[in-house]
């Protein structure tokens, strides 16, 4: 079934609203049709998991979620908050302390340690208690005694566990994580998997993946298939 004809086109309780989102680009004259109307909602806490082939615009759905792009056509609503009727700088104060990013690549900063990574974010916002805050996260997921050491000196798995408390500290309504465990192998990310998903009910999570093992222990599957959203 088209997960269009099942979702919800109006929620005063969802905090995230798709609906019916295109999404086109021009490559070399041609127009590349990417999203082809594609409506979802997703609740305080539920988790979400979007899977689809590699190539088929999942990355780019999560950035029309997240208003780090914008739709050629459609709307997307973000705490209620339609993203189109704002400004970069406007969507950007929206994502502040409310969003939360966990990428493929986990994307630290090579020249700060694991404290200092997580600590950045409560810095930015000018957050009090950032060192106590930074540090509880990062015992949080399981790194208490990891905290001086350079993103060099980190497995992958640690490393993907520090960008996990980098994303939690500031304690986001949402959390949007872009393949979190495409770089790791099989038991790491068994064990990067089991810390997300201990998210359920404290944070909305919208994650991208095309493990589909993965995809089934989310509260809810939609596969993105020809630039259309399915139910699983």
């Amino acid at each position: 079934m088209d997960a269009k004809m099942d979702a919800k086109t109006e929620s005063e309780t969802s905090i995230l609203q798709l609906d019916d989102v295109h999404y086109r680009v021009t490559s070399q004259g041609e127009e590349v049709v990417i999203l082809k109307g594609c409506t979802l909602s997703v609740e305080p806490g539920q988790s979400l998991a979007i899977v689809g082939r590699s190539g088929s615009g999942k990355s780019t759905l999560l950035a029309l979620m997240a208003g780090l792009d914008s739709p050629s056509s459609g709307q997307v609503a973000l705490f209620g908050e339609n993203l189109g009727t704002l400004n970069e700088d406007q969507r950007a104060r929206l994502r502040a302390r409310q969003v939360g990013f966990v990428f493929q690549n986990f994307q630290l900063m090579p020249g700060m340690n694991a404290l200092e990574n997580v600590m950045m974010p409560l810095e930015l916002f000018g957050m009090g208690q950032a060192r106590e805050q930074a540090s509880a996260a990062l015992t949080q997921v399981g790194l208490s005694h990891r905290l001086r050491h350079a993103p060099s000196a980190l497995s992958g798995g640690e490393q993907q566990r520090v960008a996990i408390a980098r994303a939690l500290v500031t304690r986001p309504r949402i959390l949007f994580a872009d393949e979190p465990t495409g770089n790791l192998d099989e038991t790491t990310g068994g064990q990067v998997q089991d810390l997300l998903l201990a998210l359920q009910g404290q944070t909305s999570l919208v994650l991208v993946t095309h493990d589909r093992a993965f995809a089934r222990r989310c509260q809810r599957q939609l596969d993105l298939h020809e630039g259309r959203l399915w139910d699983v």
